[in-house]
């Protein structure tokens, strides 16, 4: 099932992406895997990792894209994070956003992707295609 998951970078990290390097900050290359979030664990992350850093994106991705380079691994509060055991490039992504600064000195998710957090999730059955009808 098709998931949106998120990467934040640094406007610099953003920019070698462009230029055709691998997205990954420090933490991914020292920990061997590129560390995502879902859209409910994106403000917390943005709040714990990337207060008081200006200019900060976040960059959308299918989870289904990585295939089984994703893995789901507990992390902060024994929650499933996104991790990739694998190239994440800059024309994996799906959406893109500069992220603005809250009031806490913390980057805010952008309004579209704290709503979806609240979203139930679909079942797989619900997300299946409809036969054609001639």
């Amino acid at each position: 099932m098709s998931r949106a998951i998120y990467k934040v970078l640094t406007d610099e990290q953003w920019a070698a992406a462009e230029a055709g390097e691998p997205i990954r900050a420090p933490v991914d290359i020292a920990d061997g895997y590129v560390h995502l979030s879902t859209a409910a664990q994106l403000q917390e992350t943005l709040s714990k990792w990337f207060r008081g850093q200006e200019g900060c994106v976040l960059a959308a991705f299918d989870s289904d894209d990585f295939g089984p380079d994703l893995k789901w691994e507990k992390s902060r509060g024994g929650d499933l994070f996104p991790h990739v055991y694998g190239v994440v490039r800059a024309g994996q992504v799906k959406s893109l956003w500069l992220l603005e600064m809250g009031e806490d000195g913390a980057p805010l998710a952008p309004d579209e992707v704290a709503r979806s957090r609240n979203e139930p999730k679909a079942h797989a059955k619900a997300q299946t295609k409809p036969d054609r009808i001639s």
